[in-house]
């Protein structure tokens, strides 16, 4: 296997439901593990996700879990997770899911460098950048 990078993402308690959320989104096969699985961790914690991975049809892999137990959670907009390209119906489809009651910074439309790019930041405090790719020439 080669290489490859991915976004993981934390999330304060609602992992489960953000990544069923992106598989909606995405679509492809969820894998999820909870703290309660491998015995390390109180009652509280028995059902929260300790590691989830979706790999998607399209090939993208997005991570996520709960943030561990002991450790605070710091939430920060650092981080945005970008889809690109130049199938223009795949990513306005997932804009228009993932955009779907969220804060919209930058509603997706043309571009002065060209291409048609949106901003969100979803329910679960998840930046997301969506930009498609036009061949002008």
């Amino acid at each position: 296997m080669s290489s490859r990078l991915n976004p993981y993402l934390s999330f304060d308690g609602d992992a489960r439901q953000a990544m069923e959320y992106y598989q909606d989104v995405f679509g492809g096969e969820l894998h999820l593990n909870t703290y309660g699985s491998i015995a390390q961790s109180g009652p509280e914690y028995a059902d929260k996700i300790m590691h989830g991975m979706l790999e998607t049809p399209s090939g993208f892999t997005l991570m996520g879990a709960d943030h561990p137990p002991g450790m605070e959670f710091k939430p920060g907009n650092t981080c945005s997770v970008s889809l690109s390209g130049d199938d223009e119906d795949e990513l306005r489809g997932y804009w228009e899911k993932l955009s779907s009651g969220s804060q919209v910074s930058v509603p997706l439309e043309r571009q002065m460098w060209g291409d048609v790019f949106g901003m969100c930041t979803d329910r679960f405090g998840v930046s997301w950048m969506v930009d498609i790719g036009t061949s002008q020439g």
